[in-house]
Protein backbone atom coordinates (compact mmCIF):
# COMPACT_ATOMS: atom_id res chain seq x y z
CA UNK A 1 0.00 0.00 0.00
CA UNK A 2 3.09 2.42 0.69
CA UNK A 3 4.67 1.61 -2.40
CA UNK A 4 1.34 2.62 -4.60
CA UNK A 5 1.00 6.03 -2.57
CA UNK A 6 4.57 6.82 -3.38
CA UNK A 7 4.31 5.47 -7.14
CA UNK A 8 0.39 7.54 -7.14
CA UNK A 9 2.36 11.07 -5.33
CA UNK A 10 5.25 10.65 -7.94
CA UNK A 11 2.89 10.40 -10.87
CA UNK A 12 1.09 13.02 -9.37
CA UNK A 13 3.63 15.78 -9.08
CA UNK A 14 6.02 15.10 -12.08
CA UNK A 15 2.77 15.09 -14.34
CA UNK A 16 1.97 11.23 -15.68
CA UNK A 17 -1.49 11.55 -14.15
CA UNK A 18 -3.71 10.58 -17.37
CA UNK A 19 -5.77 13.46 -18.43
CA UNK A 20 -9.30 11.22 -17.15
CA UNK A 21 -7.67 11.07 -13.84
CA UNK A 22 -6.94 14.29 -13.39
CA UNK A 23 -10.19 15.50 -14.94
CA UNK A 24 -11.54 12.79 -12.49
CA UNK A 25 -10.00 14.63 -9.51
CA UNK A 26 -10.95 18.06 -10.61
CA UNK A 27 -14.78 17.37 -10.68
CA UNK A 28 -14.71 15.76 -7.35
CA UNK A 29 -13.55 18.69 -6.10
CA UNK A 30 -16.48 21.10 -8.13
CA UNK A 31 -18.73 18.44 -7.03
CA UNK A 32 -17.98 19.21 -3.55
CA UNK A 33 -17.31 16.11 -2.15
CA UNK A 34 -14.14 16.57 -0.34
CA UNK A 35 -11.61 19.91 -0.09
CA UNK A 36 -8.83 20.16 -2.22
CA UNK A 37 -6.34 18.39 0.09
CA UNK A 38 -8.59 15.50 0.81
CA UNK A 39 -8.69 14.80 -3.38
CA UNK A 40 -5.23 15.22 -3.80
CA UNK A 41 -4.58 12.68 -0.94
CA UNK A 42 -6.95 10.80 -2.64
CA UNK A 43 -5.78 10.66 -5.83
CA UNK A 44 -2.14 10.33 -4.27
CA UNK A 45 -0.67 14.02 -5.05
CA UNK A 46 -0.43 17.68 -3.92
CA UNK A 47 -3.33 20.69 -3.30
CA UNK A 48 -1.22 23.04 -5.11
CA UNK A 49 -0.53 21.03 -8.49
CA UNK A 50 -5.15 20.25 -7.92
CA UNK A 51 -5.53 23.59 -7.42
CA UNK A 52 -3.68 24.43 -10.70
CA UNK A 53 -5.36 21.83 -12.04
CA UNK A 54 -8.69 23.22 -10.99
CA UNK A 55 -8.11 26.43 -12.51
CA UNK A 56 -7.57 25.12 -15.64
CA UNK A 57 -10.83 23.40 -15.76
CA UNK A 58 -12.62 26.35 -15.14
CA UNK A 59 -10.55 28.58 -17.64
CA UNK A 60 -10.41 26.28 -20.28
CA UNK A 61 -12.49 23.14 -19.86
CA UNK A 62 -11.00 20.00 -20.79
CA UNK A 63 -8.73 21.24 -22.96
CA UNK A 64 -6.40 23.04 -19.99
CA UNK A 65 -6.05 19.21 -18.73
CA UNK A 66 -4.76 17.67 -21.78
CA UNK A 67 -0.81 17.81 -22.46
CA UNK A 68 1.00 20.12 -24.95
CA UNK A 69 4.51 21.48 -25.61
CA UNK A 70 4.72 24.91 -27.23
CA UNK A 71 7.20 27.42 -27.41
CA UNK A 72 5.82 30.43 -26.71
CA UNK A 73 7.26 33.62 -27.96
CA UNK A 74 9.06 36.95 -26.42
CA UNK A 75 5.87 39.04 -27.75
CA UNK A 76 3.64 36.54 -25.75
CA UNK A 77 5.58 35.96 -22.56
CA UNK A 78 5.34 40.04 -22.13
CA UNK A 79 1.86 40.55 -22.55
CA UNK A 80 1.48 37.76 -20.08
CA UNK A 81 3.63 39.72 -17.60
CA UNK A 82 1.84 42.89 -18.29
CA UNK A 83 -1.57 41.21 -18.29
CA UNK A 84 -0.64 40.05 -14.49
CA UNK A 85 1.28 43.44 -13.92
CA UNK A 86 -2.28 45.51 -14.88
CA UNK A 87 -4.72 42.93 -12.78
CA UNK A 88 -2.70 41.77 -10.20
CA UNK A 89 -3.07 38.64 -10.94
CA UNK A 90 -1.10 35.83 -9.16
CA UNK A 91 1.21 33.33 -11.57
CA UNK A 92 -1.81 30.81 -10.94
CA UNK A 93 -4.77 32.83 -12.81
CA UNK A 94 -2.31 33.94 -15.42
CA UNK A 95 -1.54 30.60 -16.39
CA UNK A 96 -4.80 29.64 -16.08
CA UNK A 97 -6.40 32.28 -17.91
CA UNK A 98 -3.48 31.80 -20.84
CA UNK A 99 -4.11 27.74 -20.61
CA UNK A 100 -0.44 27.35 -19.44
CA UNK A 101 0.19 24.11 -18.10
CA UNK A 102 2.38 25.48 -15.14
CA UNK A 103 2.51 28.37 -12.99
CA UNK A 104 6.39 27.42 -12.64
CA UNK A 105 6.55 28.49 -16.18
CA UNK A 106 5.30 32.41 -15.31
CA UNK A 107 7.25 32.68 -12.84
CA UNK A 108 10.30 31.60 -14.65
CA UNK A 109 9.55 34.00 -17.14
CA UNK A 110 8.89 37.08 -14.18
CA UNK A 111 12.20 36.43 -12.40
CA UNK A 112 13.96 36.34 -15.89
CA UNK A 113 12.17 39.82 -16.52
CA UNK A 114 13.07 40.97 -12.96
CA UNK A 115 16.79 40.18 -13.33
CA UNK A 116 17.49 40.53 -17.07
CA UNK A 117 14.90 43.46 -18.05
CA UNK A 118 12.29 43.08 -21.11
CA UNK A 119 15.37 41.44 -23.12
CA UNK A 120 15.96 37.88 -21.23
CA UNK A 121 12.60 37.22 -22.83
CA UNK A 122 14.37 37.09 -26.47
CA UNK A 123 15.01 33.77 -26.86
CA UNK A 124 18.78 33.05 -27.17
CA UNK A 125 20.38 30.52 -29.75
CA UNK A 126 20.92 26.98 -28.46
CA UNK A 127 23.48 24.33 -29.40
CA UNK A 128 27.11 25.05 -30.47
CA UNK A 129 28.35 27.76 -32.27
CA UNK A 130 28.87 27.65 -36.34
CA UNK A 131 32.63 27.29 -36.77
CA UNK A 132 34.22 30.62 -37.95
CA UNK A 133 35.34 30.50 -41.85
CA UNK A 134 39.33 29.99 -42.00
CA UNK A 135 40.80 33.05 -42.81
CA UNK A 136 42.28 33.60 -46.24
CA UNK A 137 45.65 33.52 -46.66
CA UNK A 138 47.10 37.16 -47.33
CA UNK A 139 48.06 36.93 -51.31
CA UNK A 140 50.90 39.28 -52.69
CA UNK A 141 49.08 42.04 -54.96
CA UNK A 142 48.93 41.09 -58.00
CA UNK A 143 52.31 42.57 -60.01
CA UNK A 144 53.06 42.84 -63.53
CA UNK A 145 55.30 39.78 -64.70
CA UNK A 146 58.48 42.16 -65.46
CA UNK A 147 58.74 43.45 -61.42
CA UNK A 148 58.01 39.55 -60.37
CA UNK A 149 61.04 38.56 -62.47
CA UNK A 150 63.03 41.88 -60.97
CA UNK A 151 62.28 40.56 -57.21
CA UNK A 152 63.52 37.10 -58.65
CA UNK A 153 67.06 38.67 -59.82
CA UNK A 154 67.55 40.08 -56.49
CA UNK A 155 66.86 37.31 -54.37
CA UNK A 156 68.97 34.91 -56.42
CA UNK A 157 71.83 37.72 -56.22
CA UNK A 158 71.25 38.73 -51.83
CA UNK A 159 71.12 34.69 -51.90
CA UNK A 160 74.49 34.27 -53.64
CA UNK A 161 75.59 36.97 -51.61
CA UNK A 162 74.72 35.61 -47.97
CA UNK A 163 76.44 32.29 -49.41
CA UNK A 164 79.90 33.86 -50.40
CA UNK A 165 79.52 35.26 -47.09
CA UNK A 166 78.77 32.54 -45.10
CA UNK A 167 81.84 30.34 -46.81
CA UNK A 168 84.42 32.95 -45.77
CA UNK A 169 83.33 32.97 -42.04
CA UNK A 170 84.03 29.09 -42.37
CA UNK A 171 86.70 29.36 -44.15
CA UNK A 172 88.04 32.22 -41.34
CA UNK A 173 87.23 29.96 -38.30
CA UNK A 174 88.95 26.87 -40.23
CA UNK A 175 92.26 28.78 -40.70
CA UNK A 176 92.10 30.11 -36.62
CA UNK A 177 91.53 26.89 -35.55
CA UNK A 178 94.52 25.70 -37.68
CA UNK A 179 97.07 28.52 -36.31
CA UNK A 180 95.49 27.30 -32.40
CA UNK A 181 96.63 23.67 -33.06
CA UNK A 182 99.78 24.27 -34.18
Amino acid sequence: MLDTNLTMEVQFFYGEITVDEKLNAVRDYVAGNDSKKGVAKRYGGVSSVLKQWIELYQNQGEEGLQKRYTNYSAEFKLDLLNFMNDTGASPYEAAAVCNIPSRETVNKWKKAVDAGGMDAQIPKKKGRPAMKEKPKKNEPPKQSNKTLQEEVERLRMENAYLKKLNALVRVKKQSQRNSKLK
